[in-house]
């Protein structure tokens, strides 16, 4: 009776273990335009232009929901740091520049990256989802993996 249990414990703790070990992400799974799905754990709104596009060589642009921006970022594996150098200005509806502004917030926070159920999550230090993205398109030298 013990032997079934304790196999049974060992089993699921090992899968359990298996489970919480992140994927390294590499720098060629980062590159593209990604669609921004969800900011600071509230859906995008419907229709958003809000995305982030990761260039080769460590640019990083997109649309923050209302305003196009631009700025750097570096990658070690699953660490992932996003500097935003600046951006344009035009007004929007209060919506959009709302969600621009939380957009802008969590870039600045972002620490780690990694994949979940094919969307990429980026995190804050504590591990905490501050952004998931799902990838609009590659680059047109680049496998479609994941």
């Amino acid at each position: 009776m013990i032997k079934p249990i304790l196999t049974a414990a060992v089993l699921f703790f090992g899968l359990s273990a298996c489970q919480n070990q992140p994927l390294q992400l590499s720098s060629d799974q980062l590159i593209g335009t990604w669609h921004v799905e969800t900011v600071l754990n509230t859906p995008a709104i419907n229709h958003s232009p809000a995305n982030i596009v990761f260039a080769q060589d460590g640019q990083l642009t997109g649309n923050n929901s209302c305003n196009q921006f631009f700025g750097q970022y570096i990658q070690q594996g699953n660490q992932l740091q996003l500097t935003t150098a600046g951006a344009t200005m035009k007004a929007c509806i209060d919506s959009l520049m709302a969600q621009e502004a939380d957009l802008m917030q969590a870039i600045s926070l972002v620490q780690h990256a990694g994949f979940s159920n094919g969307k990429l999550n980026l995190l804050a230090k504590n591990g905490e989802t501050l952004l998931v993205l799902s990838r609009l398109n590659y680059p047109s030298d680049q496998p479609k993996t994941l």
